[in-house]
């Protein structure tokens, strides 16, 4: 404020002040000679003069005592001639600012608060660009605090005499109020400062503008020397694009993850460097609040390099978010007053944590546990399904699916553990949709295979931690353990995810040779008459629990319910696509790149694909086992109707037969050359 009340400092410039004045008012009176000489003699005194004062009176020549001069050509032709004064670009951003801060004054005298709301967005956009190490400028916070009266007395206004405002005016209103209450936590010192002491608060403004002196710039490497030299002793600092460090502690943490938390979902965004940001949070965080909040940011910013219908999450990423998952789970295991729910409320004050209020149990932290659990379970198949099955990368990538597991069983532990308290108000889908993720883990798998996986998942769990559903020790073989978890999901679910535990068992079942037992349920269920109303992935599995029962019947024996049961799916011809374990290109089919690409993404992991072709020799031996008694059967009764049992069959078989044919027309065809030959030879020799 103070250099637009800039006065000068020596006597030169005030009797220069004082002449321009004279002369203006004695114009008339004096003749054109005596003006010439008085004008020379200015010239002459001003180039004696120092700098300073020169500069002072080119300043105010250029203000309000220019308006004083005589209307003569010749002052006219001098004032041609003076230098200009240029403007700095510090200059020119204050002026701006004030321009935007007296158009929102404006606005505001008029109660268009639409209108307001837009120069306000402009003023922010401004100081943004002022704002140097941390320095706000004061007409800034002093705009703040004035619209932030203005805006308090117009609501006020609105509530004692009530009169309708239009619908852009309060929208406007309703997002200065907004973007003035996040303002408010970022400069919080600042406001509060101001409505101590307005006029002490400028005052510091005018006396930090003289005590500052330009500092000599410094290149690139000295200033990023100079902060990794500071770097161990005030702790974390991350060097930005601007050349300014950022300083990690755990008083910030929680204003830098709500910058990191605006800019998600933005172009142009770091996101690889929020992470980075976020991990020396996580190495700060000294409270176990402080530590939910950064893990549960974190993964989720991990996740998000992910994104894409293509693209799978990179393999270091999808390990830290597994490790940083379990590293949660372990939190909130010792520290039971923690608790993270979907339905809790947003805290907003950066500058102090949460405190466990009156006639409450629990800190409320907002997130989703199951969403972060079945997220890391898609990364890992979207990642088995670009990578090629028949190569050691599969086989390593396929280890981590008992680190998932794990994952998996201590999310089912915590919603169980919360469940036991009433006053959560915990849905059952949360932990339906979790407990179907590990039952979706072990029902193709042997019992060998299951009861490894479950004495792996026990190791970490700390004593002290029980399971309702799956006691500890009480589950002693794997087909318990699937009887124990569907009999759960039958009771506490319904729809989609009730028909999947039935099939998961049904699978489970047939692939350990209980054939009827696996046959009584899947007639009991009725799926068959409703599976077209499900989704596709319901729809896929329901495919792939037939066949299993399928080959499950042609090892115990059972030959014609084998047949029966393989008829649907091999007689198709559609294997591949009906199981999801490949995409068959027909021959006149016009398939968009679309759905290409949902085909593709339905893919099952190699390692849960059924042998196509040990599948189509069992549906073919049952079909020729059936079809050769009754061919021979109506082979000697032509006027008995032939009934056909497999189609595939016929046509496998009748091109087999042509084959033969053909293969037996040739070899005969041969035998005539080669008797034809020799015979010409014979003719030859006896001529």
């Amino acid at each position: 404020m103070s250099r637009f009340f800039r006065s000068g400092d020596d006597s030169s410039s005030e009797s220069s002040s004082d002449e321009e004045e004279l002369y203006s008012e004695e114009e008339e009176e004096e003749n054109v000679e005596e003006s010439e000489e008085e004008e020379s003699e200015e010239e002459e005194d001003e180039e004696e003069s120092s700098d300073e004062s020169s500069d002072d009176e080119g300043v105010k020549k250029t203000g309000a005592s220019r308006f004083l001069r005589g209307e003569s050509s010749e002052s006219e032709d001098s004032d041609e001639d003076q230098p200009k004064t240029v403007k700095s670009a510090k200059d020119k951003r204050f002026a701006e600012l004030e321009a935007t801060i007296d158009a929102i004054e404006k606005k505001q005298k008029i109660n268009d608060w639409g209108a307001v709301s837009n120069e306000f967005d402009k003023l922010n956009r401004q100081a943004t660009k002022m704002i140097d190490g941390g320095h706000v400028p004061k007409l800034y916070i002093k705009a703040i605090v004035e619209l932030e009266d203005a805006m308090n007395e117009t609501i006020s206004k609105q509530k004692v005499t009530p009169k309708k405002m239009n619908a852009i005016s309060a929208r406007g209103l309703n997002a200065v109020k907004q973007k003035i209450k996040k303002l408010k936590q970022d400069h919080q010192v600042e406001v509060d400062r101001y409505r101590e002491d307005p006029l002490d608060f400028l005052a510091s403004d005018e006396e930090e503008e003289e005590v500052v002196a330009p500092k000599p710039k410094k290149t690139k490497a000295e200033t990023y020397t100079e902060q990794v030299e500071q770097q161990d002793d005030d702790g974390f600092e991350t060097v930005t694009k601007g050349g300014r460090t950022m300083q990690f502690t755990p008083e910030s943490i929680f204003k830098h993850l709500r910058t990191i938390l605006e800019s998600r979902g933005k172009k142009n965004t770091d996101r690889l460097e929020q992470i980075r940001i976020m991990e020396k949070l996580h190495a700060v965080a000294n409270t176990p609040y402080q530590t939910i909040r950064v893990l549960l940011t974190l993964v989720s910013a991990r996740f998000d390099l992910g994104t894409g219908t293509s693209n799978s999450m990179p393999l270091e990423q999808w390990k830290s978010a597994e490790k940083e998952l379990s590293t949660l789970f372990e939190v909130l295991e010792k520290n039971r007053d923690h608790i993270v729910i979907e339905n809790a409320e947003e805290w907003d004050d950066d500058e102090k944590p949460p405190t466990i209020q009156p006639g409450e149990k629990y800190i409320r932290i907002p997130g989703s546990v199951v969403s972060y659990v079945e997220r890391l379970d898609d990364e890992l198949t979207r990642s088995l399904q670009t990578i090629d099955p028949h190569t050691s990368e599969y086989i390593e990538r396929l280890t981590d699916e008992g680190a998932l597991y794990n994952v998996i069983f201590r999310g089912l532990l915590y919603y169980e553990t919360l469940r036991k308290d009433s006053s959560l108000q915990i849905p059952q889908d949360s932990l339906n949709r979790i407990l179907m993720r590990r039952l979706e883990h072990v029902y193709f798998k042997p019992a060998q295979v299951v009861k490894i996986l479950e004495e792996n998942a026990w190791k970490p769990v700390p004593a002290d931690v029980e399971s309702v559903i799956t006691p500890r020790g009480s589950v002693t073989d794997a087909t318990q353990l699937l009887n124990v978890l569907c009999n759960y999901l039958f009771v506490n679910s319904e729809g989609i995810i009730r028909a999947r535990a039935m099939l998961c068992q049904i699978y489970f079942l047939a692939l350990h040779d209980e054939y009827y037992k696996a046959r009584d349920m899947m007639l009991m269920s009725h799926l068959q008459e409703t599976i077209n109303s499900f989704d596709v992935q319901t729809q896929i599995l329901y495919n792939r629990t037939l066949v299993q029962v399928g080959l499950c019947a042609f090892r115990k024996g059972l030959v014609y319910d084998a047949q029966n049961t393989l008829q649907e799916i091999c007689g198709s011809g559609r294997q591949k696509e009906l199981l999801a374990q490949g995409v068959m290109i027909q021959r006149f089919a016009q398939v968009s790149p679309e759905q290409e690409r949902l085909e593709k993404q339905r893919q099952l992991p190699f390692h849960m694909h059924i042998n196509l072709e040990l599948l189509e020799c069992v549906y073919l031996t049952c079909s020729m086992l059936l079809e050769i008694p009754l061919l021979a059967q109506t082979g000697s009764s032509p006027d008995i109707k032939k009934r056909v049992i497999s189609k595939t069959y016929r046509r496998v078989e009748g091109s087999s037969r042509r084959g033969m044919e053909e293969g037996h027309q040739l070899r005969s065809q041969h035998q005539d050359l080669g008797s034809h030959a020799e015979h010409r030879g014979d003719q030859g020799h006896a001529f």
